[in-house]
């Protein structure tokens, strides 16, 4: 129960500390509390396991606490360091929902710190523990002893290089999806909500009856003051408007001059023939003379004359191919006096949404995988026991995007933190795990005996977190909100995947990969290794 309590209480001094700050809960940061809750649990099981372990060795309570926390401080600090980071490379997206997201959750990691580190020693140290609950601790558990026997046969030679070759066919197939992931909505109608709720029904019967919808992108034209009456720029703007017209995808657009056309017509009682663009600048001012700027096609002074592209869907494809194609005329037919600029609208907001989440991304987890590295190289002073870390997280995350081609789920705002995220988490499995392995292989225990102490000693609180945050997100797969069951999909990916892989493919690569000298530094700060046997 402490470790749920203080779990508790970091939540709680989490949502006080981002109300101060001034941010709110938001559909995107709702996933912060349940997270900190999660990581605080895992840490605080982690706290509990070895404060156990620590009594069944015959100290007493106070002795106890105090040397889990020696023992778990450094792969602790290091995991959560690895958290924090992972969540502040949220903040190279320039969206401000995302980095709303990753302030709050790095300010969770801190108090996690402070309620798992520092409050959970304290409050184990003062509890009366009597004999029977020792000796309850001391007795064999037959299932899990078996359990962890097996899994600790991963070590052996053949078992291993047949996971790693699994590993490599898995990373082999998940590479060759990953150019496939859609940058953007991958369906129509509304991202937020499912495809068959009734906003998003009745907006498809909205595209399908009328030639607008409520998909727009407004291609803003910055001229000159009474440019309205220069038939220069409003033949510019006509055939742009024209060109854009014929781009697959688009369903109509509205226009000024196309405006100018018919009342030109009218003006001439409605004769076909006078449906041009008027030449002189008179003609001009008398069939737009009607038309205010509450139409959305003027400002006051005429010197912003602005081009509504209504389009059939929102997708990524048509997002690109409509933008690309403004992009094109708009350098064609572009001049000192008519400059066209993207974008606005809907549809504007999510192209330059894509391509913010686009630039990104991979600038994001490279800087996760280089802040994890440099961490797991300065706790265990190994490259091999750092690679042994990381790959497993490396092939989570490749995986993860061939996951969303399967599901057709598009890299967006919401899915996008879910890298930063999974890898954060997950790396506290392989930290903590490797942390225990290398304590073993100093005190002289070959591999498959030192993996088989590190997951008595650690396994449980791997295994147990991993599958309570697993199940966790699954239920949000059922939400009414598409986005948050499409964020309960990856997370449970990634949450159950980085557990699988610490606890199978990591100590298959120890097996694997060649080298020695895996180093640790102990409980007293000082640098320990040895060499592997």
């Amino acid at each position: 129960m402490l470790p749920m309590a203080c779990s508790m209480l970091a939540v709680i001094w989490t949502l006080g500390t981002i109300t101060t700050l001034g941010y709110g809960l938001d559909p995107m940061s709702i996933l912060v509390p349940f997270l900190i809750f999660a990581i605080g649990m895992s840490h605080g099981v982690q706290m509990t396991g070895a404060f156990a372990g620590e009594l069944v060795a015959g100290a007493n309570p106070a002795t106890a606490a105090r040397n889990a926390f020696r023992k778990l401080l450094l792969p602790g600090f290091v995991a959560l360091c690895s958290d924090s980071v992972g969540f502040l490379t949220l903040l190279f997206i320039e969206i401000g929902v995302i980095q709303h997201l990753a302030v709050m959750s790095a300010v969770g990691v801190v108090l996690i710190f402070a309620t798992g580190f520092v409050l959970l020693p304290l409050l184990l140290g003062g509890m009366r523990v009597a004999d029977s609950f020792t000796q309850q601790l001391a007795r064999p558990t037959p299932v899990r002893d078996k359990l962890w026997s097996i899994v600790s046969r991963c070590t052996r030679f053949p078992v291993a290089i047949s996971l790693v070759l699994i590993a490599i066919v898995g990373l082999f197939w998940g590479w060759q999806r990953v150019d496939e992931v859609i940058i953007g909505d991958a369906n129509e109608g509304l991202p937020e909500l499912r495809k068959e709720s009734r906003y998003n029904i009745d907006t498809r019967s909205i595209a399908r009856s009328f030639s607008i919808g409520v998909d727009l992108i407004t291609v803003i034209v910055e001229t000159k003051p009474n440019a309205s009456i220069d038939h220069d720029v409003m033949d510019r703007i006509d055939e742009f408007q024209w060109r854009i017209s014929n781009i697959e995808g688009v369903r109509s657009t509205i226009s000024l001059p196309q405006v100018a056309r018919i009342l030109a017509a009218a003006w001439s009682e409605g004769s076909p023939k006078w449906r041009e663009l008027p030449r002189h600048s008179e003609m001009l001012a008398q069939s737009l003379s009607s038309i205010e700027t509450s139409t959305g096609l003027l400002n006051s002074d005429a010197s912003v004359l602005p081009v509504l592209i209504f389009t059939e869907d929102h997708k990524a494809e048509t997002i690109v191919r409509v933008t690309d194609a403004v992009e094109k005329y708009a350098a064609e037919l572009g001049s000192e006096d008519a400059k066209f600029r993207l974008a606005s609208g809907n549809v504007g907001v999510m192209a330059a949404t894509n391509q913010v989440v686009s630039a990104a991304q991979l600038e994001m987890l490279i800087t996760i995988y280089l802040v994890v590295i440099v961490l797991g190289l300065l706790a265990f002073r190994s490259i091999r026991a750092t690679l042994c870390v990381i790959l497993p997280l490396v092939l989570v995350s490749v995986l993860c995007y061939a996951l969303m081609v399967v599901f057709g789920i598009g890299l967006k705002v919401s899915t996008l933190p879910v890298a930063a995220l999974g890898v954060g988490i997950g790396v506290d499995y392989g930290i903590y795990i490797t942390s225990h392995l290398l304590r073993a292989r100093r005190s002289g225990a070959n591999l498959e005996r030192a993996f088989l102490i590190s997951l008595q000693r650690t396994g449980n609180a791997v295994l147990v977190t991993g599958l309570t945050l697993a199940l966790g997100v699954a239920t949000w797969i059922f939400s009414d909100l598409k986005l948050q069951a499409d964020m309960g999909v990856l997370l449970c990916f990634m949450f159950a995947g980085n557990m699988i892989g610490a606890l199978v493919l990591l100590p298959a690569l120890q097996r694997t990969i060649p080298g020695g000298g895996d180093f640790l530094i102990d409980e007293d700060g000082n640098p320990d290794g040895s060499a592997d046997r």
